[in-house]
């Protein structure tokens, strides 16, 4: 009969495309957007999707296999335009675009940061300082505010506690780190009693730059960085980090992408990941 043969034909797999902003090569410097797209991955493989991956390029068509796609960092206006322009289901890992009417996951920087920093006025630290990037979307057509910032300068300034002067910006690398304390440091300038590191590649670099100078983590100085990826754990002293649920957020986010392909929805939506201060002995 009909049916017998229909039955009898291999299923096409569904695939999923996943498309991260930085290079494999970046990827690798930077575990957080490598653990997203492993999340995203293993999710993918147990609801047994085929896996399409992209670096830093957005390909120009996909096949009628495709579901959606899972678009994986900061991509500026130009390039969301030109993933809408695939027609295929769009997600968005670490990147909010309710606004474009787009479904994201993203972390809560907001109580993440303001847990961090009222861990070390509990240890009573009275001046923190920042270590922050400056990340551009990979089209360099957009600079990309890093939300972290925001949070500290809203708590300090609630607490009366906000100078200028302790905010460092560099990019997010161990290099970066490491200059922009053995700079501060070389120029004579008080240093603060703590600082939050918006990554744990920025935290690394500063304490090599303290250590040099003799300066003591924690006696000294307090630092608490931001990711816990596996390289916080590496250094001595271990770092004391905002544990970033990565996994997670990719898991989520193909978890979205399967339901809008099961039951489309119209309304996009936003989830937030909560995040968790995991001490160690960079602070007291």
């Amino acid at each position: 009969t009909k049916h017998q043969k229909i039955g009898n034909l291999k299923k096409e797999k569904h695939q999923v495309a996943i498309i991260q902003w930085v290079s494999e090569e970046d990827e690798l410097d930077d575990l957080y957007y490598y653990n997203i797209r492993l999340g995203i991955e293993t999710r993918a493989h147990e609801l047994d999707y085929e896996m399409l991956r992209y670096f830093n390029d957005i390909p120009f068509s996909l096949a009628e296999e495709v579901i959606g796609i899972l678009c994986i960092g900061k991509f500026s206006r130009e390039q969301i335009t030109e993933l809408e322009s695939l027609g295929k289901s769009l997600v968005f890992v670490d990147r909010e675009t309710l606004r474009r009417g787009h479904p994201c996951v993203i972390t809560d920087f907001e109580n993440a940061v303001q847990t961090a920093l009222s861990y070390l006025t509990e240890q009573g630290c009275k001046s923190i300082g920042l270590l922050t990037g400056q990340e551009k979307t990979t089209d360099a057509t957009e600079i990309i505010s890093d939300p972290r910032l925001r949070s500290y300068r809203n708590y300090c300034m609630e607490k009366g506690i906000y100078d200028p002067l302790f905010i460092l910006t560099g990019d997010f690398t161990v290099q970066s780190g490491y200059e922009l304390l053995a700079s501060k440091i070389k120029s004579g300038a008080t240093l603060p009693d703590a600082y939050f590191a918006a990554s744990d590649s920025l935290a690394i670099g500063a304490l090599r730059a303290l250590q040099e100078n003799g300066i003591k983590v924690p006696d000294d100085i307090q630092i608490i960085s931001f990711n816990d990826t596996t390289l916080a754990k590496q250094v001595y002293p271990p770092l004391s980090s905002v544990t970033v649920y990565t996994e997670e957020m990719g898991r989520t986010a193909m978890d979205i992408l399967n339901k809008q392909f099961l039951a489309p929805r119209k309304i996009p939506t936003l989830t937030k990941l909560g995040t968790k201060l995991t001490l160690r002995n960079s602070t007291k």
